[in-house]
């Protein structure tokens, strides 16, 4: 690394400019229980494999007004372990394929009002039994990735069971943001539990995705690795189609928001609106289960079916 903290070792640093070239060398590393303050940086890290600010086994990492490049892994990332990350402002920005997110989370990571880019992979992925999350901030994804069985997205939840993060579920908070993706859906879950909670932000999807993928990829065993997701949304406006395979599930719950979009699914979507919210469909759809205030659900021409019965308003 650039700068390692462990050991309960405590670094300011202020000012500096932080360069790292070395394989898997990452820019700067807080490890067990070592915690770093970091304010007014540039840090640039080239080498194959390596981060740009990250914790790992328990560390703690507190950052403002950073400038983070990389060209590996993600500028803002986690790994083994786990730890907490606070970061507050500063630009983000990760050049490579696969996993080099803006963000990779296998702890529990806190961004506010900074801006970030990946070039060629997802804004953000939470592992396992972890969260991010997200206030006021401006993050862009491209998912490229070509590994058979992937599904591009710009935000993944999901479990890769190689023990760099506990099961459980993970966690997606998002207020004020403006997510952008450019390649696939907005939001994939799979191989695990998640719960995403949006509210008040702006979402621009990507031409060739649609909203939400909740299904089976090629992470798990087979038959059992389809994703289990929670969705709130509050002040909210969506678009596009949510797609939730055989195996998956989602319960879907809408308060003072509008959904625009079909939900194409084997019937296991539980929707809950509130007096406030409204569903304008924009092709057939089926969900399991609809609770709350139904007067929002415009058919617009379309076939709802709950639990396999058609509604009718």
């Amino acid at each position: 690394s650039g700068v390692r903290v462990y050991g309960n070792a405590e670094v300011t640093l202020k000012d500096c400019v932080i360069e790292a070239n070395a394989e898997n060398a990452t820019g700067v590393f807080a490890y067990q229980n070592g915690v770093i303050r970091i304010s007014d940086c540039t840090v640039t890290v080239t080498g194959n494999g390596a981060g740009g600010v990250q914790v790992a086994g328990g560390g703690t990492l507190y950052g403002n007004n950073l400038t983070v490049t990389t060209e590996s892994k993600a500028a803002i990332r986690s790994d083994r372990g786990g730890g907490i990350m606070v970061i507050d402002g500063g630009t983000y920005t990760s050049n490579g394929k696969d996993g080099c997110p803006v963000i990779y989370s296998t702890a529990d990571i806190t961004v506010r009002n900074a801006d970030g880019v990946s070039t060629k992979s997802r804004a953000i992925i939470i592992e396992g039994k972890n969260s991010v999350t997200i206030e006021n901030c401006t993050l862009s994804g491209n998912d490229q990735s070509t590994k058979t069985g992937s599904v591009h997205s710009n935000i993944m939840l999901y479990q890769s069971t190689s023990g760099d993060a506990k099961e459980g579920t993970s966690i997606l908070t998002a207020t004020d943001c403006k997510l952008i993706s450019q390649s696939g859906a907005m939001f994939y879950c799979t191989n695990t539990s998640s719960v995403i909670n949006l509210k008040s932000s702006e979402l621009i999807l990507s031409d060739d995705g649609g909203l939400l993928i909740v299904s089976k990829g090629r992470w798990g065993k087979d038959g059992k690795n389809g994703g289990k997701c929670t969705f709130n949304a509050v002040d909210q406006a969506l678009q596009g189609n949510i797609t939730v395979d055989s195996i998956s599930s989602l319960n879907f719950n809408l308060n003072n928001s509008t959904f625009e979009g079909a939900i194409l699914s084997e019937g296991n979507v539980k929707l809950t609106l509130d007096s406030g919210s409204k569903w304008i469909l924009t092709a057939n759809s089926s969900i399991s289960s609809l609770t709350g205030d139904t007067s929002g659900i415009d058919l617009n021409g379309y076939t709802l079916l709950v639990n396999g019965n058609e509604y009718k308003k």
